[in-house]
């Protein structure tokens, strides 16, 4: 006469003979032969079946005194899996119970060691400080804590309204202080806005003198060429009165008196 198992994926199999633990059976189906002993005594086989998928745990409503004697009542979600079915079976009752426990333990333990404003401004680090706390011990007994997060931190009702000015007071003074920030650099970018066009006139101012004076020492060089060249030829500064007096007598309106020194002598 033989029984019949099934093993589904997720799961493992913990077969017992008599009550002593015989092998792990993995997913699958097995069937179980019911052994006969000397004396005519029929081995009993049984099947322990234990889930290895990941889990979740709530603790919830755990009371806790912080190190300044706040009194803070902590909701914490536990994720957690099974890694060695014959350790979490075998070294304790009931692991999902003694996961419970070591977890509600190690947040008494650190929200002991923590002042409210550590845990207002820092809860990631109270989750940190809980999931390093237990994941040692649950290795113990074959399970592997993946996560212990503080979901909920509630304060006695007294507490919780002086909480709430103070983080309304914050939110006031961190918005006054970035509206005072915003008109600092505002100003501040107008300002180097000022000084900027007033730096480039007065560099535009300084060119356009630089380019007047080039201009006028070049004027002044070339005719200081032209002064030589007429001292040393005579005959280039007639040629040049002659041109101006040919301009002179296109234009009809002009008016040319030549001798005039001479008649008015006389």
């Amino acid at each position: 006469m033989t029984d019949e198992v099934i093993i589904r994926s997720g799961f493992r199999g913990l077969r017992y003979v008599d009550g002593r633990f015989d092998q792990v059976l993995e997913p699958g189906r097995y069937e179980l032969p019911r052994r006969r002993r000397l004396g005519g005594r029929v081995a009993t086989v049984d099947v322990v079946q234990v889930d290895l998928r990941e889990r979740e745990l709530n603790i919830k409503g755990q009371e806790i005194l912080t190190a300044d004697k706040v009194a803070v009542r902590v909701n914490i979600i536990t994720h957690f899996r099974v890694t060695d079915p014959v350790a979490a079976v075998e070294r304790v009752s009931d692991y999902s119970d003694r996961v419970y426990s070591d977890v509600q333990l190690a947040a008494r333990r650190s929200l002991a060691s923590m002042n409210l404003d550590a845990i207002l401004t820092n809860r990631n680090q109270l989750s940190e400080d809980i999931l390093r706390d237990v994941e040692g011990v649950s290795a113990g007994y074959g399970v592997q804590i993946i996560r212990a997060d503080v979901k909920d931190l509630v304060f006695p009702g007294n507490l919780q309204d002086v909480m709430n000015r103070v983080l309304t007071a914050q939110r006031l003074a961190e918005a006054q202080m970035v509206e005072a920030r915003t008109k600092a650099d505002r100003e501040l970018l107008e300002a180097t806005s000022r000084a900027d066009a007033a730096r480039l006139a007065a560099e535009a101012d300084a060119e356009a003198k630089r380019i007047r004076a080039d201009a006028e020492v070049d004027a002044l060089r070339r005719l200081a060429d032209a002064a030589e060249a007429y001292a040393q030829h005579p005959a280039l500064l007639r040629l040049r009165e002659l041109e101006t007096l040919g301009a002179l007598g296109a234009n009809a309106s002009a008016r040319l008196y030549i001798g005039f020194d001479k008649h008015v002598n006389e």
